[in-house]
């Protein structure tokens, strides 16, 4: 997809959900974005693997925007994958292939993992990831454990849960986050 084609669908996205950023201006993004063509690639990215992304807030501060995987649902091109490297190779020792991992698929799209502050507000946007589950960045003493939490959205609540970091299941991905 060329970065033209890219730019249209993230202005129809931005003008059909308006809630998700109150008070910022489509053409102050798209300035940003045409003067950040890094930026784009992974943009890019976000939405060849079904993320979605949109413009979910700005930073006060820095001045930058910030766009976020906003599909209803944790994204297709990214599911079937484990936490982290460490817990892939656990299980490739164990004669299963997952899809890779959520850690170093973020690296290489050039975005975060949410976070547990994060992934909180996303769902204060609307309701993603109710039949569905997405990795969430885990706290350095729960990973040194063996373990990587997870969350989604049921019941119209956020649910924070716990996982070996080398599970993987065909419904849980990752969501990530972009600053620009």
């Amino acid at each position: 997809m060329t970065n033209n084609e890219l730019l249209e669908i993230l202005k129809t996205r931005f003008e059909a959900n308006m809630n998700r950023h109150k008070d910022i201006e489509w053409a102050k993004v798209q300035e940003k974005l045409e003067a950040n063509t890094d930026k784009l690639r992974s943009l890019s990215e976000m939405e060849r693997t079904g993320g979605e992304p949109d413009v979910i807030g700005q930073n006060e501060d820095t001045g930058e925007y910030i766009f976020c995987d906003c599909s209803s649902e944790t994204p297709k091109g990214r599911r079937t994958i484990c936490y982290d490297r460490k817990g892939e190779e656990l299980r490739k020792k164990k004669g299963v292939y997952p899809e890779g991992n959520a850690i170093d698929l973020a690296d290489a799209m050039g975005i975060e993992i949410l976070d547990e502050e994060q992934y909180r507000k996303l769902q204060a946007l609307g309701e993603f990831d109710i039949k569905t589950s997405s990795w969430i960045k885990t706290p350095s003493d729960i990973r040194q454990l063996g373990g990587a939490i997870f969350a989604d959205c049921r019941y119209g609540h956020v649910f924070v849960y716990h996982n070996s970091a080398h599970s993987f299941y065909s419904s849980r991905a990752f969501r990530g986050l972009l600053r620009v």
